[in-house]
């Protein structure tokens, strides 16, 4: 992490700055973050590096041990599979009530070639970024923020456990997201709905089994 600008809102900074280390994958389960340690790496006082690691515990990316610093969350099975049931829930609910306009039509098929190239360079936060952009695109067309955070909010925990299986389904997602921009043009909306409740499915079959597996193995 690079030290930040002395700006009013440090906090902000802080957040997003530890965020995206986080994301990339640059931090294990083992990893201890501690105030005192990303105060140094970012520059900046305790106070405000306190209060990002408040908001990254209440989004759910680390938990805060009193006393001990703060860890990336560790997700169970259970927690895995009630997290990709909520997103499918969600998810189809958002591509059902999606204003459709050539506007968006036009930015979900930028949004899959580029998945297309990210995938070609081997890009993998390139490509996760841009996945989760596709879904952000149809949430927003929905014209429910509170739903749009709510699906941010697991978007983000999700990312945790996509970076580290991310050959498992990386693949099928231009295909996948073909399908739903394919039912969105022809104004099929059940279609639609199929189209994202199995592209959604098949990525948390496949996880939770590698997840499994893995459980095992240990």
């Amino acid at each position: 992490m690079q030290k930040l600008p002395v700006q009013q809102n440090l906090t902000a900074l802080a957040y997003e700055s530890i965020k995206r280390h986080i994301l990339e994958g640059k931090v294990t389960a083992e990893v201890r973050l501690t105030e005192e340690s990303l105060s140094q790496q970012l520059g900046i006082s305790k106070s405000p590096i306190r209060e990002a690691l408040n908001g990254l515990q209440n989004e759910g990316l680390i938990r805060i041990e009193p006393r001990r610093g703060a860890y990336l969350r560790v997700f169970s099975l259970q927690e895995v599979k009630d997290l990709y049931d909520l997103r499918e829930v969600l998810e189809v609910y958002a591509v059902s009530t999606a204003r459709i306009t050539p506007q968006l039509l036009d930015k979900l098929e930028a949004s899959i070639e580029q998945t297309g190239q990210f995938l070609q360079s081997d890009d993998r936060i390139g490509h996760i970024e841009e996945d989760a952009r596709f879904h952000g695109l149809i949430a927003k067309a929905a014209g429910n923020e509170e739903l749009c955070r709510v699906l941010g909010t697991i978007q983000n925990q999700i990312w945790l456990l996509r970076c580290q299986t991310y050959d498992l389904s990386s693949s099928s997602a231009p295909e996948a997201h073909r399908a739903i921009l394919k039912a969105l043009r022809n104004e099929d909306s059940k279609q639609a709905k199929s189209a994202m409740r199995e592209h959604i499915s098949l990525v948390r079959k496949r996880l939770l089994t590698h997840l499994a597996v893995d459980e095992l193995q240990k």
